[in-house]
């Protein structure tokens, strides 16, 4: 968008002073001739802009200005950030336009805005029940801050179980899954992942975080909830489906379905996961019309059982 490009221009001009059409065009990824237009415009606006002809020329703010025209100060610039940041892990453009705004921020703001842009993901799939909807956890802020900032933490934690520990994290980044949070750390066990909302207390420290140089928040966050999935899911159904069943199929069992290719006779291969065969097989019965299982045995025993019980009681 236009507008997009144009406050971005006024950052560049804030930091470097002076840019050329050339340099605005290789950074805004448009062409020389947009970017002079838009240098035209934002002069014509009534932004104290001017060019300057010949060597080692280009468009200035008048006086070397330093305004911070875009109206964001360091902590604004960071909570931008924090809030866009997630939509970059799946839009390719939100993220080639934080790139480029954060080469465009002032010196002090960037490290800060980088970090608040990597340092939440957002899965919005639930897992269990997806009643109520709690109010963001207490220590939520606090956590966040210290990821930003690389801060360590002192941590008190409540488990499932009731039993109270404190130990001291290397906070790494924030997960909103569903309505619930989650904080990923390095610990003297390795990488942990908290329920934020059962942290009982949180320090923050000066002291740095211990940081992996290749961790990537996204990337951890699926091999987490990978793992957790095959704990909630560890059965595995396969089987095929007629193609005009494939709606119903998904329908009934949302996320645990994995779609595969065609056979031969045009049938889909799918892989339904849960948590038990037995659970499994009354849940897909009723779709018989359109699914065939191939194993494992003991669905299929299950579901010869169920039909046995259907004929006997309706037959």
């Amino acid at each position: 968008m236009r507008t997009d490009r144009l406050v971005a221009i006024l950052l560049m001009l804030q930091r470097r002073e002076r840019v050329t059409a050339k340099e605005v065009a290789s950074e805004l990824e448009v062409s020389e001739r947009t970017a002079r237009r838009d240098l035209d415009a934002l002069a014509m606006s009534g932004i104290p802009l001017y060019s300057v002809q010949g060597r080692g020329g280009g468009w200035r703010l008048l006086g070397g200005a330093r305004t911070d025209l875009s109206g964001l100060t360091s902590s604004e610039a960071r909570a931008l950030f924090l809030v866009a940041g997630p939509a970059a892990a799946g839009a390719p453009a939100v993220k080639a336009a934080l790139r480029k705004l954060v080469r465009a921020l002032p010196e002090p703001f960037r490290d800060e805005a980088e970090a608040a842009a990597s340092s939440v993901v957002l899965d919005p799939r639930h897992w269990g029940s997806t009643r109520g909807a709690p109010a963001p956890p207490r220590f939520l802020d606090t956590l966040q801050d210290a990821v930003i900032r690389g801060h360590q933490v002192r941590l008190g934690y409540v488990d499932r179980a009731g039993a109270r520990t404190d130990r001291t994290v290397h906070p790494l980044g924030i997960i909103a899954k569903g309505r619930a949070w989650y904080l990923v750390a390095g610990t003297e066990t390795g990488r942990r992942t908290f329920r934020i909302d059962r942290v009982s207390s949180a320090a923050s420290s000066d002291r740095p975080v211990d940081r992996p140089a290749d961790f990537d928040l996204a990337e951890s966050w699926r091999e987490i909830a990978d793992e957790v999935e095959r704990g909630r899911t560890p059965v595995e159904i396969h089987a095929t489906c007629a193609p005009d069943g494939l709606g119903l199929l998904q329908a009934a069992v949302g996320h645990d379905l994995e779609v595969g290719g065609t056979t031969d006779d045009g049938r889909i291969t799918v892989v339904v996961r849960g948590p038990s065969e037995y659970g499994l097989a009354g849940h897909l019965a009723g779709l018989v019309e359109w699914l065939e299982i191939t194993g494992p045995p003991g669905v299929r025993d299950r579901l010869a059982a169920i039909g046995t019980a259907l004929v006997g009681r309706y037959g």
